[in-house]
């Protein structure tokens, strides 16, 4: 069958190797039809994701069909659509038996650690797998993955309704979390480089903040009657995005970067221990895909039309190159079987 592999910093291959086998733990074969191309996957493979590891088969946002189940499997059968969770936990250490598996100390992700869906079929486990509405595309579908990212980043940053929110960078996992955020609180701000993608934010009942043109503090204390942001959450992970978002929110407030590069950034003790910040990291998500597709399948986080761009499985290499020119144009690419 068909990979895509990386073998090292900017070294795609189109390889062929064997199919997987369905055994007592992996007892679902799934032929995959549609795999989103994610932001740390362009950091895969362009050597800067500090958590990958070479060679690797990329792929964590994972749409498939099932076509064999092993003899004990009850919860999926032949012919159903499936999201495949990205995680693999040990169920064991610390992390898992406090519920957050998300942050297993021996968390494997499937595309970053072990071999993910850039791939004609998988096996896995029958728990990893969640069958989707009828409705939603196989391409739409892949960004069911980023709502419970999304999900996962306003849980650890315990939005309310009455919290106001700062999201910094309105990419394709910025306008996601916007989504899922407004069903948490009305009062949204959004910050961005994009005219076209601030437009889209302000269609969407936010408040806009042009960075090109506007100073984000300035903005930010105008909009919040000089408070600050309740809470913000750093989808741009830029190199000074971090410092800006514990600057612009005020008091208890509490501060949610996105971001997974290793290099060192600026922050401030002083703001964060005079403010009471608090800054939580988030990570993937934490068995949030039954509430995701919930809220797509009750139309109260709509997905469709997310994804701009598709290529063939063996045409990924424009697909990263596409994504790395930055056009604004390019909203989410998923490569498709």
């Amino acid at each position: 069958m068909r990979a895509v592999r990386i073998a090292g910093p900017r070294d795609l291959q189109v390889i062929e190797i064997d199919p997987p086998s369905l055994t007592e733990v992996d007892n679902v074969l799934v032929r995959m039809v549609a795999v989103g191309v994610c932001g740390s996957d362009v950091h895969i493979y362009d050597g800067t994701n500090a958590a990958a590891r070479y060679p690797r088969i990329m792929g964590h946002e994972l749409v498939g069909v099932v076509e064999r189940v092993g003899r004990r499997v009850t919860r999926v059968v032949p012919g159903d659509r499936v999201m495949i969770s990205q995680l693999v936990n040990c169920g064991e250490c610390y992390a898992c038996r406090h519920d957050r598996g998300n942050v297993c100390q021996f968390l494997q992700v499937r595309g970053v650690h072990i071999d993910g869906g850039h791939r004609e079929f998988m096996a896995v486990p029958e728990h990893d797998c969640h069958v989707l509405p009828d409705f939603v595309s196989d391409s739409d579908a892949v960004m069911i993955e980023p709502v419970t990212i999304a999900l996962q980043s306003c849980a650890r940053a315990g939005l309310a309704a009455d919290d106001t929110l700062l999201i910094i960078g309105y990419g394709a996992l910025g306008g996601t979390l916007h989504k899922v955020a407004r069903l948490k609180t009305a009062h949204v701000m959004v910050a961005d480089i994009s005219p076209a993608r601030l437009e889209v934010a302000k269609a969407m009942g936010a408040d806009v903040i042009d960075l090109t043109s506007q100073d984000l503090f300035e903005a930010v204390m105008r909009h919040t009657d000089g408070y600050g942001a309740t809470v913000t959450i750093d989808a741009a992970a830029t190199k000074n995005s971090l410092m800006d978002a514990m600057t612009v929110t005020g008091n208890a407030g509490r501060v949610v970067p996105m971001g997974f590069d290793a290099a060192p950034v600026m922050a401030s003790q002083f703001l964060i221990t005079s403010k009471e910040l608090d800054v939580r990291g988030s990570r993937l998500q934490n068995g949030r895909f039954p509430e995701a597709i919930r809220l797509v399948q009750e139309g109260l986080v709509d997905i469709a039309d997310a994804v701009s761009h598709t290529f063939d499985l063996a045409d990924a290499q424009a697909a990263f190159e596409l994504i790395e020119r930055r056009d604004p144009t390019v909203a989410k690419v998923a490569l498709s079987f």
